[in-house]
C-alpha cells in the first residue's frame, strides 16, 4: 500500500490518455509543464511515435537497429515490472554497468519510471583488484545498491566484489508496468560518479528540476527539433552522453544515433562516415578527436562523404586550441562542413554537462591560442572570484564559480564534499581558473590538481601514489602536472620525481625513468610527455608538506628545467647505443612512425634502437602494425616479426623480404630486453605458446639484466610443433646455451611454462651447470590433472578468452555447447562471436585462429602425460589467487608440493593479483619489484650481493 501511495496507477489500455494528460503538446521547444524527466520519454513516445534511436552495431557500413520511442518506453516498462518483482522500491539506488547503449537506456528508463535512482558506472576490466575496490567504495557510498550488468560484464565482476548484482537479460520477458512513480522536481533523478580510479569517486546528485531546466537552457542554443538527428559515441558514464546526446534530443523529439565508443576511437574516420551516412545534424566530441581527424584528413577527404547536414559539433571536456578547430573546419570544408559548425563549450557533471557555449568560433577567437567558451545558457550565472570568493571585474583572472537551477545540490552521502564545493553565498566552485571578457568565458588553468588527456580527467595524486611504489622513486617527492605545448590537441602529462639511485649510476637512472614511463602507459594508457628526475630542493612545498604542482609547471614553462629535459634525452639516446641515421625510404618512414609513437623527433630515433627499449609496450604493438600498414602498405605483419626484429633497421630488412618470419629458421628465444650486465633471465611461455604476456614485465629490466622469452614452435607454416615434452625442453636448453654457454642460469615460467622451466633447470644441472634461480609463476609441479580437463574445444575457448575474443562467461559456457560439433564448426562459432575490430587488430581469421588453437592443444597434450620427477637445488614459487579455490588452499595443497622437488629450499613468495592478472597492467609494477629482488637474492648479483 505504501508503494501505491507513491505512484499513479496507469492501466495499459489508458497509456495514451495518460501521456496526453501528463505531457501536453508544446511544439519543438520541448514540454512546458513537466515535473520529472519521465515526462520527456512519455511525451516523445506520444508526440513522436515514429522517431527514436538507431543503434549501430559498428561503423557506418555496419548493420543497425532502429528503436522507436514507444518501443523504448515499452521495453523499459517491462524491465520495471521485473525490478519491482525483485523488491526494488522508489528512491533506491541502482548501479548500471551496461556498455551497450540500447541496454543502458532500457535499464535507465526503467529506473526513472519506477522512481529508482540510476547511477551509470564504467568497468575496470582486466584489473580485478582495483575494480573490486571501486565496487566496494560505490557499494558503501550508495548504501548497498542493486547492480545491473550486461552478460559479459557480469561474468567479469571480480570475485572479491561483495555487491548485489543481476544481469539485464534476467529482467526481460515481463508484462509492461501499468503504473509509474510520480517524482517531485527536487527528487534525485540520477547519480553520476566523478572520476576516481582508486575508490574515491563522489556521486553527483542531479535532480529532475536540474535536468529539466538544463534541457530548456541547452535548447535555447541548440534549437533542436523533431527533424534533427544527433550522434553519440561516448559511454554513458560520461555526463555529456546522457545529457547532450540523449536527454536533449529526447526533449525535442529528435532522432538519435548511438554507437559504441570503440568504433570511433579505433577508427576516427567513422565519426564523419556516420555523420554523412545518417544525416547527423548535431553531435558532441572532446577536442582530441578533432586532432585525430585532422591528421587523417588527406585520406578522409578522398571519400564520397557529405557533411553539409552537420549544423554543429559541440566540443567540450578539454580546451579547444584555435588552430586545431580552424584546421578541422578548413580541411573538411570540401566535404560540405560549414565554417561555423564547431561550438567550443564548457560543462561539468555538476552543471548537467554543457552549460556555456560559443557560437562565434572562430570569428571571436582571432589571435588567441585557445577558443573562448562563449556565454551561459538562460538561468545560469557565472563569475570569477578571488581567494576570498569576492567577484572580480571583467578581464581579471580568478576561480570560475556558477549559480543556477541546473547546478547540483551536492554529493550523495558526502556532507564534507558538498560543503567544500560551495561558497558561503551559495556559488558552486568549478575548480577552473578563468576570466570574463564582454560576458564571454575563457579558461586559463585549474585550481584543482588533475590532468585532462583526450577529454578524460586523471587526478594527480592517484598517479603520484602509484609511482611512489616504484623502486628508486622517493616517496612524497613525485609531482604529476599538465602542460599544453603550443599546437597540441590535448594536455600532456609531466612527471617530476626524485631518484634515489646513486648520482653517477646512469644505468640505474635510466631503468627508473623507463619504469616510470611504462607504469603510466600500462595504468592509464598514455605516455607522459616528460619525465624529470629532480633534486628534492626542486619540489616547492607548503607548510603542510604539499607539493605545489602549479609552481613546478610555471618553472617548466619558464625554461628552468630545460637542462634536465636535455639531460634525460641525451641519457636515453646514449643508453640505447647512440644515434645511427636511417638509410632508404623504408627506414626513414619507420623512423617517423617510431618518433610519432614515442612523442619525439625522428632525429632522436636511432635505427639500431629497439622498439621495446624506446618504451614500447604490448599496448603499442598493434598500433605499430596498423601504422606500418597505413604508411608502408604492408598488411598482415606478424607480431613475432616485431618481437624478433624490433629495431628500425631489422624491421626494414624483414619487410623487404615480405615473407615475415616464414623463411627464418626457428629460434625459440625472443629478446625482449638486452641491456644490463647481470645474469640473463629466460622466461618460458604459458600454455598458449606465445610470449606477449612478458613484454610489459621485461620493460622493468632495462639496464638491469637481459630478459629473454621462449616461444613455442609451430606458429609459422614451415614449423612442426613439438612431438614430446622432452623435445620441447631439449630445444629450449640448446637455445639457452647458444645464447649463454655457461651458468649461472636463471629460468622461470608462467603457468604451464613453470613446469617447462623446472625441466630445463634439471637438464642444465645434469650437464654440470649451475642454475641459481628457478621460478614458477603460480604453477604447482603436478599439471597433468589440469591438462586432462582441457579438450580441444576447452583449449580453444580459453585461447579466445586470453586473446579477448570472447568474455569470461562465454569461455565457461561455450565448451559445453560446442563439444558435439565438428572441430571446424567449433572454431567458426567462436570466431563469429569475436569483435571484428579485435580480429583485425590480431590479424586473425578462422584458419589462423584454428592453427593457434591446434598449437595450444598440442602443448596441452604434451602436458597430459607429464609427471614431475627429480629435483633442482632450489625453487622460487610466486603465488597469486588461483583459478579455483582460495589462495591459502592453493598454496598448502598444490604449490607446496614443490618441496618434493628441491634438494635445498623452496621459497614461496606472495604476489598481488589473480592467475591471469599478476603480470597485467595493475600488478606488473609490483610483481617486477618482487621478482627482481628475488633474482638479486638468488643470483647474488644485486647491489647488496647475497645479503
Amino acid at each position: 500500500m505504501a508503494i501505491l501511495a507513491l505512484e499513479t496507477a496507469v492501466p495499459e489500455t489508458a497509456v495514451t490518455a495518460y501521456l496526453a494528460a501528463a505531457c501536453p503538446t508544446t511544439g519543438d521547444s520541448g514540454p512546458t509543464d513537466t515535473r520529472s524527466i519521465a515526462d520527456l520519454l512519455l511525451r516523445a513516445a506520444r508526440e513522436h511515435p515514429d522517431s527514436g534511436l538507431r543503434h549501430c552495431l559498428g561503423g557506418a557500413a555496419a548493420p543497425s537497429h532502429f528503436q522507436t520511442y514507444p518501443e523504448l518506453l515499452d521495453q523499459a516498462r517491462r524491465v520495471l515490472t521485473a525490478l519491482r518483482a525483485r523488491g526494488v522500491r522508489p528512491r533506491q539506488n541502482v548501479v548500471l554497468l551496461l556498455d551497450r547503449p540500447q541496454e543502458f537506456l532500457t535499464a535507465f528508463w526503467a529506473c526513472v519510471l519506477g522512481g529508482f535512482v540510476p547511477c551509470p558506472m564504467a568497468p575496470l576490466v582486466g584489473d580485478p583488484e582495483r575494480w573490486a575496490a571501486q565496487l566496494a567504495h560505490v557499494d558503501a557510498l550508495l548504501g548497498r545498491p542493486l547492480l545491473i550488468a550486461g552478460e559479459s560484464l557480469h561474468a567479469e565482476l571480480p570475485q572479491a566484489a561483495d555487491i548485489t548484482a543481476i544481469t539485464l537479460t534476467s529482467l526481460y520477458g515481463e508484462e509492461p508496468a501499468e503504473r509509474f512513480h510520480e517524482a517531485e522536481p527536487q527528487d534525485t533523478a540520477v547519480l553520476m560518479l566523478t572520476s576516481g580510479s582508486t575508490g574515491n569517486s563522489k556521486a553527483v546528485r542531479l535532480t529532475h528540476a536540474n535536468l529539466l531546466t538544463s534541457m530548456a537552457g541547452k535548447n535555447g542554443y541548440h534549437r533542436l527539433a523533431a527533424t534533427d538527428t544527433t550522434l553519440n559515441w561516448v559511454s554513458f558514464d560520461h555526463v555529456a552522453a546522457l545529457m547532450e546526446c540523449h536527454l536533449l534530443p529526447l526533449y525535442a523529439g529528435s532522432r538519435q544515433l548511438h554507437v559504441e565508443p570503440g568504433v570511433v576511437v579505433g577508427e576516427p574516420a567513422e565519426f564523419l562516415r556516420l555523420v554523412s551516412h545518417h544525416g547527423v545534424t548535431m553531435t558532441f566530441t572532446p577536442n582530441f578527436l578533432l586532432g585525430m581527424l585532422n591528421a587523417a584528413a588527406g585520406q578522409i577527404t578522398e571519400e564520397p562523404l557529405d557533411l553539409s547536414c552537420l549544423r554543429h559539433v559541440i566540443s567540450g571536456g578539454e580546451a579547444v586550441p584555435r588552430a586545431t578547430g580552424e584546421a578541422f573546419l578548413t580541411r573538411f570544408a570540401p566535404l560540405g562542413l560549414a565554417p561555423d559548425t564547431l561550438w567550443p563549450a564548457f560543462g561539468m557533471t555538476e552543471t548537467c554537462a554543457g552549460s556555456i557555449y560559443s557560437l562565434r568560433f572562430p570569428a571571436a577567437d582571432r589571435g588567441r591560442e585557445f577558443a573562448n567558451l562563449g556565454t551561459p545558457v538562460e538561468g545560469l550565472r557565472i563569475r570569477v572570484a578571488d581567494e576570498r570568493d569576492r567577484a572580480l571585474p571583467e578581464g581579471e583572472i580568478g576561480e570560475l564559480q556558477l549559480s543556477g537551477p541546473m547546478i547540483t545540490p551536492g554529493y550523495y552521502n558526502d556532507v564534507r564534499a558538498t560543503a567544500d564545493a560551495f561558497t558561503a553565498d551559495g556559488w558552486f566552485r568549478s575548480g577552473d581558473l578563468g576570466r570574463i571578457d564582454e560576458g564571454r568565458l575563457s579558461l586559463v588553468g585549474r585550481s584543482k590538481d588533475c590532468v585532462i588527456v583526450n577529454g578524460v580527467n586523471y587526478f594527480s595524486h592517484e598517479i603520484e601514489t602509484e609511482l611512489e611504489q616504484l623502486e628508486g622513486v622517493a616517496r612524497s617527492y613525485v609531482a604529476a602536472f599538465p602542460i599544453r605545448p603550443a599546437g597540441s590537441d590535448t594536455e600532456q602529462l609531466v612527471i617530476a620525481f626524485h631518484c634515489e639511485t646513486p648520482a653517477d649510476d646512469e644505468a640505474a637512472l635510466h631503468r627508473v625513468l623507463t619504469a616510470v614511463r611504462s607504469t603510466v602507459v600500462m595504468h592509464w594508457g598514455f605516455r607522459p610527455a616528460l619525465v624529470l628526475p629532480l633534486p628534492k630542493a626542486a619540489f616547492p612545498k607548503t607548510s603542510l608538506g604539499k607539493t605545489q604542482r602549479a609552481v613546478m609547471r610555471r618553472r617548466l614553462e619558464d625554461g628552468r628545467y630545460d637542462a634536465v629535459v636535455e639531460r634525460v634525452a641525451d641519457l636515453t639516446l646514449r643508453r640505447l647505443g647512440g644515434y645511427t641515421a636511417p638509410e632508404g625510404e623504408t627506414e626513414r618512414v619507420l623512423t617517423e612512425i617510431y618518433a610519432e609513437m614515442f612523442d619525439t623527433e625522428p632525429s632522436r630515433i636511432s635505427v639500431t634502437a629497439s622498439f621495446f627499449d624506446l618504451g614500447g609496450t604490448s599496448l603499442d604493438i598493434l598500433r605499430l602494425r596498423n601504422q606500418v600498414a597505413r604508411r608502408l602498405g604492408v598488411t598482415g605483419l606478424e607480431v613475432i616479426t616485431l618481437l624478433t626484429a624490433p629495431t628500425v633497421r631489422a624491421l626494414a630488412a624483414r619487410l623487404a623480404q615480405r615473407g615475415g618470419p616464414d623463411g627464418q629458421a626457428y629460434d625459440p628465444i625472443v629478446p625482449l630486453q638486452t641491456g644490463g650486465d647481470k645474469t640473463p633471465l629466460f622466461c618460458v611461455h604459458p600454455g598458449v605458446g606465445e610470449v606477449l604476456v612478458f613484454v610489459n614485465l621485461a620493460k622493468y629490466f632495462v639496464g638491469d639484466r637481459p630478459f629473454y622469452a621462449l616461444r613455442a614452435r609451430g606458429f609459422n607454416e614451415h614449423e612442426k610443433p613439438f612431438a614430446s615434452f622432452e623435445e620441447m625442453v631439449d630445444t629450449y636448453v640448446a637455445a639457452i646455451r647458444s645464447r649463454q654457454p655457461h651458468g649461472p642460469y636463471a629460468v622461470a615460467g608462467y603457468s604451464y611454462g613453470g613446469a617447462v622451466a623446472f625441466e630445463i633447470a634439471k637438464v642444465l644441472e645434469s650437464e654440470g651447470e649451475r642454475v641459481d634461480f628457478v621460478g614458477s609463476f603460480n604453477l604447482p609441479p603436478h599439471i597433468k590433472y589440469r591438462m586432462e580437463e582441457l579438450d580441444f574445444v576447452e583449449t580453444a575457448a580459453n585461447l579466445a578468452f586470453f586473446l579477448a575474443l570472447i568474455d569470461k562467461k562465454q569461455s565457461l559456457e561455450l565448451p559445453g555447447r560446442l563439444r558435439g560439433l565438428p572441430r571446424e564448426e567449433q572454431l567458426a562459432r567462436i570466431i563469429d562471436l569475436a569483435p571484428k575490430r579485435r580480429l583485425a587488430e590480431l590479424d586473425l581469421d578462422v584458419a589462423k585462429f584454428g592453427a593457434w588453437a591446434e598449437l595450444a592443444d598440442g602443448l596441452t597434450d604434451l602436458g597430459r602425460t607429464y609427471q614431475p620427477s627429480g629435483t633442482v637445488r632450489s625453487m622460487s614459487v610466486f603465488y597469486a589467487v588461483p583459478l579455483r579455490g582460495t589462495k591459502e588452499d592453493w598454496l598448502r595443497d598444490e604449490l607446496h608440493r614443490w618441496d618434493e622437488h628441491t634438494t635445498g629450499t623452496a621459497r614461496y613468495i606472495d604476489v598481488p593479483g589473480e592467475h591471469y592478472t599478476l603480470m597485467g597492467p595493475r600488478h606488473v609494477a609490483a610483481f617486477q619489484a618482487i621478482l627482481r629482488r628475488e633474482l638479486d637474492r638468488a643470483l647474488g648479483d644485486g647491489e647488496g650481493g647475497t645479503a
